[in-house]
Parts: structure tokens; sequence; C-alpha cells
């Protein structure tokens, strides 16, 4: 929350897209005081100072897909477009507590689904807060953390944290998210997906340290770097 009292922290990384949950509205965002401002910002949600949003940087630019489901408020695909090369995006903020099948990974798998004709070998990314680990497998149900990684992995779109560090779902050794912003309860919850071209360009991803962080969130960012396409 109260992204706009953040926003120089990571604009240090110099971001080419950042994908933020539990950030204000637009109206209430402001970058007066940062150095770059956001090419485009694309904002969802039903409260005004808790919702999605999505800011690029550069040449990119944003739009939303005419596909977007409403009922996946906080799961959104976007056009990027204006880079070396085009892709879709979903952002994610797994959360929706007014359904009654489920509010965190349970839309996750609701929404891949519905956009299956989208997640493509080539160009694909999805990134940001699941809410979820296979450690909370809830066996019986479908709609669970392994299934949703496993149905990625068939269309050749993987976590490009396992795959950079060579980890196993369910024990990452970089933490994401400090439950109450204590050190001794540490969770991974956060993730970028990605197609299996860019998974070939992947040259770089790092997890935010809890000492840097944990003054201004819960989570920690996870910075993913893709080197542009050649060809």
């Amino acid at each position: 929350m109260a992204f706009r009292k953040k926003a120089n922290l990571l604009l240090a990384y110099k971001p080419d897209i950042l994908v933020i949950q539990e950030c204000e509205c637009i109206e209430k965002l402001s970058f007066t005081n940062c150095a770059t401002k956001p090419t485009n910002i694309l904002w969802f949600g039903n409260n005004q100072h808790k919702g999605l949003a999505i800011l690029s940087y550069g040449d990119l630019k944003l739009s939303v897909l005419d596909v977007h489901n409403k009922d996946f408020q906080t799961i959104v695909p976007i056009a990027v477009t204006g880079g070396e090369s085009d892709f879709n995006l979903f952002a994610v903020w797994a959360f929706n507590p007014t359904d009654p099948d489920g509010r965190y990974i349970e839309q996750v798998w609701k929404a891949i689904h519905y956009y299956n004709d989208l997640l493509s070998p080539k160009n694909t990314v999805l990134a940001g807060d699941f809410n979820s680990n296979t450690i909370w497998d809830r066996k019986r149900r479908a709609g669970n953390h392994s299934n949703v990684v496993k149905y990625l992995a068939d269309r050749s779109i993987q976590s490009a944290y396992h795959l950079y560090y060579q980890q196993t779902q369910g024990k990452e050794e970089h933490p994401t998210f400090y439950l109450y912003r204590h050190l001794n309860k540490p969770y991974h919850i956060d993730y970028c997906f990605v197609s299996e071209n860019m998974a070939k360009r992947l040259s770089a991803v790092e997890v935010g340290d809890h000492t840097a962080w944990s003054a201004y969130s819960d989570h920690v960012p996870l910075i993913v770097t893709i080197e542009p396409c050649l060809g």
C-alpha cells in the first residue's frame, strides 16, 4: 500500500514494467518526486486504496485485451507493445473474497482455463502475487498450486525463478513474503512465469532481501531480467 511513497525504491532498478498489488488507484498516485515517470498506468480493483496496478516505462505501451473477463478483475490480460517484441502479460493478484469457490489460487486456475488460447509458448508472461505455494495444495481440489504450475508447463510456460535457481516448487530457498513482516514466517508466493522463447533469454532473477524491504512491505520484489530478442 501507499505505493507513491515507495516508487523511487523500485525505480532505482530501472524497470520496464512494474506489477504492483495493493496499490492505490491512479487518482491517488503521484510521481512528482520521481525522476522517471511511467509511460502508461493501468489499475483494477474495487477498493481505491488496494488494487492491482501495472506501470510501463520507456517506449513500452500497455493495453487491456478485449477478451478481459471482469470476473477475474485482478488477473488481467494486457498487450505490451513498443519494445523489441510484443508480448501478452497477465498481471496477477490472486485475491477475490467474493468467490465461494476460493479466493486465491483458484482464481488463477479459472483464469488460465478461460484464457487458454492466449497461453502461447511464445511471448507470454504471467507475473504477480499468486498468494499460493505447493505446500498449501488441497489434493482433492483441481485448482491448487501444483496443478496451475503443471497446466502452464504443459504449454511451455514456467516460473523464471525456479528455472534460474534450479528450484523445486514448494522448496524455494528465497521467500518473497514474510507474514506480519516476521523473518521466521517466510513463504514464496510471488511468481513470474515466462514462455519458452523468453525463458531462453532469461539473464537474471533477483529476490529482495527482508532486511532491506521489511520497513516498506511484507513482500519483497521479484525482479526478472529478459534480454532483448536479437532475431
